[in-house]
């Protein structure tokens, strides 16, 4: 349905869901006082706990990566989902109708089809009803096919594995009992429609073993259907769920349900070919496998994995892919090879020199062989262009020059090319024969060919942005003033009525406190229980490196103490007063610069030096009499 989701829904979304909720069911959190819990960080590995979430204001804040947000920023990170598909997730746990309008506010025309929610629960059912059959007499060959790839009944249940009855409205027949009609079961791929007047639907999967395709929160979206009878009408050795509202084979990754936490933690994912090797790869230790479905690995796939990869902003960290050794895996390794400029992680790859795929080297060798074709992954740019290589004479000169000619065009397509064509250019020299200066030359003749011929080199990373140390004493008063300002608005209240941006010397906090200033001031967040999340909402609407991590982190860090309205003074009027004393030392340099002798100047700044003077020490009596 086009449009956009109406704001108050997403505000009303937000108001509801528990965050300590959400976040507790991913990470073990404890009581930390003051209202905020603890736990270890979900985003990187950590031996104590840095990651706070205080539940009176919805956010999260890791004062080790300084990952910081809401439920709905949470959600997002942890399982990979966009912005609406995060909401549409929250909407339905805390029972929000999500209602869509134009851009002129005026509401979305309405889907058409059985919503979403039912498409789910008829796969899911699916899923479960497929899963008892691979139990039961007719599904020997399924069983069987499973212990002759090394999986266990233990592992079939633990990736869902199912079998599709023979019968062709089985499954039919046990999801209408259970309140789905056709319309639905066509809708979510499980049924076909007959070509035959007066016959009923059937069943879209018969006689097949499956495996449930879920998405990163373990909904299951379709099915992969494995042949294992001669008598198959269908020849294809695997079928998939045919493209639905659901199920679209360019976005979705098998096995995401399982990897996306391994791959969040170590920042590396595993690209394989079919489902037995990522079933093989996860027994084995490698639980970062997935694989696409039924199509080659594509840009939307990619996208999918710099979600959990947090593929962002720096070289952070890798994706191996897995080809078998033969002319097709050559084939989808340069393929690959030119896609690489969507990750910002390394890319690499993983052959087993007897060609075998993790599911074949497993039964043949075992667990730790696989760990170790992972371990064993070489640059992919390098895999390329020795395949390149090889396939030219090279005994011959004619072979050589085209050999390094086509490799060089690939070089210059690699994002890494601007700054490392010489160390490509031995790369090839080395793998040729041929004179390194000569390949220098060739490489830098390619580049500069016209455009069009070779890809342009990718941007190089920017670099994390960076946050005020909270350690650092030089804004330590800047600091727990704002996080009165986030934390206790109703509090601090009016105090802060004589505070400007240029009492903040860093330039983080100075935007802090405009965000504030910009939302009314604390005045405007007295009654408002989502006002540290507003702030942080209108500081993801700004480029200022930091301002989101920062808000998060000023919303949970605790205060030095229960902030009393002595507290809260001490912190507004020492605020105040150090400004003063820059301001006191500004007027000095100047009086110091200039001639005593222009009188009028001389004493318009003595006059004010001394309006100063007098403030500064009517803020120190107000801090001594709190105190």
């Amino acid at each position: 349905m086009a449009g956009r989701f109406r704001e108050d829904d997403i505000q009303e979304v937000r108001d509801k869901v528990r965050i300590d909720e959400v976040i507790g069911e991913q990470v073990t959190l404890r009581n930390a006082g003051g209202g905020n819990m603890k736990g270890l960080c979900p985003f990187h590995d950590e031996k104590s706990p840095s990651f706070n979430v205080t539940p009176s204001r919805g956010l999260y804040h890791c004062f080790g990566c300084q990952e910081s947000g809401d439920a709905v920023t949470f959600v997002m990170k942890i399982d990979g989902l966009s912005f609406t598909e995060a909401i549409e997730r929250l909407a339905d746990r805390v029972g929000v109708q999500l209602r869509k309008v134009d851009d002129d506010g005026q509401p979305a025309q309405r889907p058409t089809g059985p919503p979403r929610s039912r498409l789910v629960e008829a796969n899911r059912l699916a899923q479960e009803f497929y899963a008892e059959q691979l139990a039961g007499p007719d599904a020997v060959a399924g069983r069987q096919f499973l212990a002759e790839r090394g999986f266990d009944r233990d592992s079939a249940a633990h990736f869902g594995i199912g079998f599709a009855p023979r019968d062709g409205g089985a499954l039919r027949q046990h999801l209408r009992g259970r309140g789905f009609d056709d319309g639905i079961l066509l809708a979510a791929g499980l049924v076909k429609a007959s070509q035959t007047s007066g016959r009923s639907a059937y069943d879209t999967f018969r006689g097949r073993l499956l495996w449930p395709i879920r998405d990163t929160s373990g909904a299951v979206l379709g099915f992969g259907a494995r042949r294992l009878f001669d008598d198959d009408r269908v020849e294809a050795k695997y079928l998939n769920t045919g493209e639905t509202a659901l199920y679209k084979k360019s976005q979705v990754l098998y096995g995401i349900d399982l990897a996306r936490v391994s791959i969040g933690k170590s920042s590396q994912a595993v690209v394989v070919e079919g489902y037995t090797d990522v079933m093989a790869c996860h027994l084995a230790g490698v639980t970062t496998a997935v694989a696409s479905c039924g199509t080659a690995f594509g840009d939307e796939h990619t996208r999918v994995l710099r979600r959990f990869l947090m593929d962002h902003d720096e070289f952070r960290g890798e994706v191996i892919f897995t080809f078998d050794g033969d002319s097709a895996g050559q084939a989808a390794a340069l393929k690959t090879f030119k896609g690489d400029q969507n990750f910002v992680a390394q890319t690499y790859v993983a052959v087993q020199p007897d060609g075998l795929d993790p599911c074949d080297l497993r039964i043949k060798e075992g667990d730790v062989a696989v760990r170790d074709l992972i371990a064993s992954r070489e640059p992919l740019y390098r895999f390329v262009l020795r395949n390149v290589v090889e396939k030219y004479d090279l005994d011959r000169a004619d072979g050589r020059i085209g050999a390094v000619r086509e490799a060089a065009g690939l070089v210059v397509s690699s994002r890494d090319a601007a700054v490392a064509r010489s160390s490509f250019a031995r790369e090839i020299a080395a793998l040729t024969g041929v004179d390194p200066v000569d390949v220098q030359t060739e490489v830098e003749r390619a580049a500069r060919r016209p455009a069009g011929s070779a890809p342009a080199p990718a941007p190089e990373a920017a670099p994390r942005p960076r946050v005020p140390d909270p350690r650092d004493p030089r804004f330590a008063i800047e600091r727990e003033t704002l996080k009165l300002v986030l934390q206790h608005p109703m509090a601090i209240g009016r105090t802060t009525a004589d505070i400007g941006a240029n009492d903040f010397t860093h330039p983080t906090y100075r935007a802090v406190w405009q965000l504030v200033a910009d939302a009314g001031g604390t005045v405007a967040g007295a009654d408002d229980p989502g006002w540290a999340g507003r702030l942080r909402t209108a500081a993801s609407a700004t480029d200022h490196p930091g301002l989101v991590a920062t808000v998060g982190a000023l919303a949970v860090e605790p205060l030095m103490k229960e902030p009393d309205a002595a507290y809260i003074s001490h912190y507004v009027w020492r605020l105040l007063e150090l400004t003063a004393l820059r301001r006191i030392a500004e007027v000095k340099a100047r009086m110091q610069r200039s001639n005593p002798q222009q009188t009028e100047e001389y004493g318009r700044m003595f006059g004010e030096l001394a309006a100063l003077e007098q403030y500064r020490r009517t803020l120190r009596d107000r801090l001594v009499g709190d105190t």
